[in-house]
This record gives structure tokens, sequence and C-alpha cells, in this order.
């Protein structure tokens, strides 16, 4: 039997998935902290898609990455592009750029029907913001109040297409992109809904790395629809990144979770040899066949355990585990607490 603290690691891609349920690290950082200043009219749906993103990361690791706040420019009742009244945490006065509540990330909310004009008080808090060295970002056309304030000279940046003839025209020295997302080092810019989600997540990896921006994707893009306006489940067996051989194999496991098949019957189901089935494996998901099938059940009965009142006996047998106490020793050597515990960490 392998150690612990071997049995206790997830292969790459079910790593991801099971990240928010796994022992946390001892060293944490504090949470970056993420400034939404919302223009009069800003885009809800751009909005939301990037705090969509700093959410889902937090969901996706056992301790919050992140931590956001919201600033009106005069009022904390802000009106959205929806004619929805959304209430800020604070106004821009009291944006903080000093101290221990200091924001890392100050990001400008636009909309289709933003006024373009400069105010005063946000150009000095954005030069503020950069002195500072604080990371600055424009959704849809926020990146208008970047460019009143003389920080983007000489930089690229992307805005609503609706808006490129006047930034154009206003700020000679910017160079509006035809690109929906501009990332540089201290300025991060998108022009939609879509791109404002990309943005954060570029962001994002560069604080927490690919496998976090992984899980991420994994939750969001659920239900994304592909050129062939199919509508596919973003599991490993519809990576098209993926053979066709491990997909259906990846297929075949995910058909067979109750009652788990050898790897004699799998080579015999895709017609592969027992090696070459270890070489697939081995050579795009880093671990063996056996394994994945292992951390494949396990993952789906801590989705049972904590989405269903399902008792454990029964869900270690619709996993395919021979009694509960094989289950229990198993889930306690990956996520650290026994089933029972799980569930009772899940409802407190």
């Amino acid at each position: 039997m392998p150690p612990v603290s071997e049995k206790r690691l997830f292969s790459h891609r079910l790593r991801d998935t099971n990240s928010a349920f796994l022992p946390a690290r001892q060293q944490e950082e504090r949470p970056t902290r993420v400034g939404f200043v919302l223009l009069p009219h800003f885009s809800m749906m751009a909005f939301t898609a990037a705090v969509d993103a700093l959410v889902t990361a937090n969901l996706v690791q056992a301790t919050p990455l992140f931590a956001f706040a919201t600033y009106g420019l005069e009022s904390t009742t802000v009106r959205s592009d929806l004619a929805i009244d959304i209430s800020a945490n604070a106004t821009l006065e009291q944006l903080p750029l000093e101290g221990e509540a200091a924001l890392d990330v100050v990001i400008v909310c636009g909309g289709f029907r933003c006024d373009l004009n400069e105010r005063a008080p946000l150009s000095h808090k954005l030069k503020l913001a950069a002195k500072r060295q604080k990371v600055l970002g424009g959704l849809w056309n926020g990146a208008v109040a970047l460019a009143h304030a003389g920080l983007l000279d000489r930089l690229a940046c992307a805005i609503h297409p609706d808006n490129h003839t006047f930034a154009r025209e206003r700020f000679p020295h910017v160079q509006v992109s035809h690109q929906v997302m501009v990332v540089t080092e201290r300025v991060l810019t998108s022009a939609g809904p879509s791109s404002a989600l990309e943005m954060m997540l570029v962001l994002i990896e560069r604080l927490h790395g690919k496998d976090t921006v992984r899980a991420i994707r994994e939750i969001l893009s659920s239900d994304r629809i592909a050129d062939s306006n199919e509508t596919r489940l973003t599991l490993a067996e519809n990576d098209p990144s993926l053979p066709e051989p491990l997909r259906n194999l990846l297929h075949l496991m995910n058909s067979n979770i109750e009652e788990p098949l050898g790897i004699e019957e799998l080579a015999a189901y895709v017609g592969l040899s027992r090696r070459r089935i270890e070489r697939l494996f081995q050579g795009h998901l880093e671990t063996t066949p056996s394994r994945y099938y292992l951390e494949l059940r396990i993952t789906h009965a801590r989705r049972l355990l904590l989405q269903s009142d399902a008792s454990i006996a029964n869900i270690a047998v619709a996993c395919g585990f021979v009694s509960s106490t094989h289950f229990s020793h198993c889930f306690k050597d990956f996520f650290g607490v026994s089933p029972s515990q799980a569930r009772q960490l899940r409802k407190g």
C-alpha cells in the first residue's frame, strides 16, 4: 500500500475538480483585494462576469483567494444598464489605496450608455492608484477613464467597438486595439462580458496558476456551445485535445462507476493492449488507469456525499466500493477527513 501522503494526491485533471475540498495549506497569504468602480449605466453582464471569476476562484480553493468591493462615484446606489439599482459598498472617495485594507486591483466598469466625459475625482484616484503600483482595469469602455487619467499613453487597450471612434479622436497617444482583450503587466482592459471573464482569468492565472483557472473553467464553462452549436459538457471525455481512444476509455469509466470495469475489460472494449492504455493515461493524464478510475469514483462519491442525503453505505455501493469501511479509508486518504466529518463540515 502506498504511503498516505502519496495516496492523497489527485492526478492533475481531478485535482482541479476536488481542490476546494482538499486539506488547506498551512501557508496562506491574504486575499487579493479587488475594487470595482461602477459608472452610472455600467454593464451588469460585464461586471458580473468579472466578479463570477473571482467568486468561483474562492470556491475551487479551500481558502479565499480574493476579496472584492464595489464603489459608486458619489453615491452607494448605482444604476446599471438594466435599470436595476445596485448598492455599492462605498463611494469613490472611500476607495482605499493605503493601509491594511488597501486594494491591489482597481477596475472601472463601463457600459453602452456610460458618459464618456472625464470625471476629475476618478482621474485623481486612478492616478494615485497607478503611483502606488496597483493593477488597473477597464470593462466595456472603462478604459476611457484610464485614458482620461493619462494612464494609457503609448499603450494598447481594448474598448467596446461602439467607442473606438471617440477614443481614437480624443486620445491620439492611446492605441485602440481591435482585440477584445488587452493585458499588460499593470493594465487589463476588455471590450465586453465574455472578454471580461477572460481578462479576470488571466489575472487569476498570474497570481494562482493554471490549475486554479482550469478548475474555474470547469465550473463556468460546463455548458459551453461548440462550433457545431452542439452543447457538450466539459468532461475529460469530451476534451478534443485528448486522443479518441483515451476519450473512449474515459467515457467507459464514467459510465461504469457502480460496477467498475477491470483493465482487461477496458482493453477488450476499445481494442487496445493493456500496455497501450497505460501509456495513454501516463502520457496525457499523468497517472495510471486504475489510479484515475479510483479518483473518478472518489470524486463521484464526494459529490453524492455533499449534495445528497444518501447514507454513506449507499454512496459506497453506488461508487463501486466493496464496503463502507473501504470507502471511508479511501475518502480520508484523499480528503483528510472521513465521509461523516466531511458532511458535517459542509453543513457547518
